[in-house]
C-alpha cells in the first residue's frame, strides 16, 4: 500500500496501449491510491469509459463541459484534487499540446490548470517518437518539469520493433511511487554489492550461501528513489533488476571485486550488502570430481574482503557495510564496523531474516545503536538510506 492516501488523476489518450491502462487503474488501486480517470475522445475509441469506471469506482470524465461537476469546470475541480496526474498512454498529439500549451479538450485543459505534479507514459510508433518534433516536445516537456516514464522498446502493434512503447503498468506505478519519495541523495552516486557469491570446486560444485539478494536489491530500489545514480554489483540471484539501476552480474568474489574497484573511486557511497563468501577454493577442478571412495582433499584460501579494501582508498567514499551474525548482534557488528574502520554497518541476525521479504536491523555508527523494527526489507531500506543521507551532510 505504498501510495496510500495519495489521489492520482489518469488520463489515458487514444492508442492501442490504452487497454493496459485498465490493469493500471487496478494496480494503483492495490497500492492505496484513489483514481480519478479521465479520457480523450479519441482513447474511448479503444477502451470504454464504463471499463474504467467499474475498475476505479468512480465516474469517468471525457468532456469538459461535464454538468456533473460544479461550474461545468471539471478541468479545475479534478486537478485541484490530485496529487499527481498520470497520462498513460500519452499519445504523440497529447504530447505536443501540452508542451505548447493548448487546451483543447478536458485533458489538456486539466494538464495546463493543474497546480500538482504530472507524470506521462510516451506510447508511439517508433518513428513517431523518434521525428525531431516529438524530441524537442519532449524537451520542452522536460524543461518544464514534467516527467517522462519510458518509453519502453519492443514489438509494437504496427508490426514494427523499437523504441516507443509505453513502458508497462507494473513499471509505471514503480515510478509514482519512486516520484512521491524524498529526494536527499539527489545527485550522488551509489555503488552497491548483492547477493551471494560462488566459489566453484568443479565445472557444477561449487561453495556459497544463502543470501537471497533481497536487501541489497531493495537498497539500491530505495537509493534510486532517493535521486541517486545507482550502480548495483550483483552475485547470482534469480531478482529483477530495479528499474533504472544499472547491474553488473558477477560470480565469484573476484570478480565482484575487480567490478568493485573499478567503480570505487567514482561513487560518494558504497554499500557493501552481499555475502561475500570468506574462503575460496585454491584451485579449480577443470572437470567434474569423480568419487573415489574417500572425500576429496580442497584447500581454501582466503576472499579478498571488498569493503575493507574500498574504505582503505586514499580518498573513500562513505562506507556501509553489513554485519549478518547468528548471536552477539550488537558485539559482533560493532567490532566489525571498527576493524573496517567505516561510519555506518547495519546488523541482523540470519535466523530473523536470511531469504524472508521482512527483517529486523539494527544501525551502528559514531552515535551509536539505532534498532528498527521489523518490516519490509524495502521499508527498512528507505530507512537506512534515510540515515546515509544523515550522515552524509556534515561532508
Amino acid at each position: 500500500m505504498e501510495l496510500s492516501g495519495k489521489r492520482i488523476v489518469l488520463g489515458v489518450t487514444g492508442g492501442i496501449a490504452a487497454y493496459k491502462a485498465a490493469e493500471l487503474v487496478r494496480l494503483l488501486i492495490r497500492q492505496g491510491a484513489s483514481v480519478q480517470v479521465a479520457m480523450t475522445e479519441a482513447a474511448t475509441r479503444f477502451v470504454s469509459s464504463v471499463t474504467f469506471q467499474a475498475l476505479s469506482g468512480r465516474p469517468v470524465y471525457t468532456d469538459q463541459w461535464d454538468a456533473r461537476v460544479a461550474n461545468n469546470m471539471a478541468h479545475i475541480d479534478l486537478s485541484r484534487e490530485a496529487d499527481a496526474i498520470l497520462i498513460a498512454p500519452a499519445s504523440a498529439d497529447f504530447l505536443a499540446k501540452v508542451a505548447h500549451g493548448m487546451a483543447g479538450d478536458l485533458l489538456t485543459t486539466l494538464s495546463l490548470a493543474r497546480n500538482c505534479a504530472m507524470l506521462v507514459a510516451p506510447a508511439m510508433n517508433r518513428q513517431m517518437w523518434d521525428n525531431p518534433a516529438t524530441q524537442r516536445n519532449i524537451a520542452l516537456l522536460k524543461h518544464d518539469g514534467i516527467s517522462i516514464l519510458g518509453p519502453g522498446s519492443g514489438d509494437q502493434a504496427c508490426g514494427e520493433n523499437g523504441l516507443g512503447r509505453m513502458i508497462e503498468p507494473d513499471e509505471i506505478v514503480t515510478e509514482l511511487i519512486d516520484h512521491f519519495q524524498p529526494k536527499p541523495l539527489a545527485g550522488r552516486r551509489v555503488l552497491l554489492t548483492a547477493g551471494p557469491t560462488f566459489e566453484a570446486i568443479d565445472p557444477v560444485r561449487g561453495i556459497t550461501n544463502l543470501s537471497s539478494g533481497r536487501m541489497g536489491y531493495a537498497l539500491a530500489r530505495a537509493c534510486r528513489e532517493a535521486g541517486a545514480e545507482v550502480t548495483l554489483v550483483s552475485g547470482p540471484v534469480h531478482l529483477q533488476r530495479p528499474h533504472r539501476v544499472v547491474r553488473i552480474e558477477t560470480s565469484s568474489a573476484l570478480e565482484m571485486r575487480e567490478e568493485v574497484m573499478r567503480h570505487a573511486a567514482h561513487c560518494d557511497v558504497f554499500i557493501g550488502v552481499a555475502a561475500v563468501a570468506d574462503y575460496r577454493p585454491e584451485t579449480m577442478s577443470m572437470q567434474k570430481i569423480k568419487k573415489k571412495g574417500s572425500p576429496p582433499a580442497i584447500k581454501l584460501v582466503e576472499n579478498p574482503d571488498i569493503l575493507a579494501e574500498v574504505a582503505a582508498l586514499a580518498k573513500p567514499p562513505f562506507c556501509v557495510g553489513f554485519a549478518a551474525e547468528s548471536e552477539q548482534l550488537g558485539e559482533n557488528a560493532e567490532a566489525k564496523r571498527q576493524r573496517k574502520g567505516i561510519p555506518l554497518i547495519v546488523g541482523n541476525l540470519v535466523q530473523e531474516s536470511l531469504g524472508s521479504d521482512q527483517a529486523t536491523l539494527t544501525l551502528f555508527d559514531d552515535e551509536g545503536r539505532h534498532p528498527l523494527p521489523v518490516a519490509p526489507k524495502i521499508e527498512l531500506a528507505r530507512q537506512i538510506v534515510a540515515r546515509i543521507a544523515n550522515l552524509l551532510e556534515p561532508r
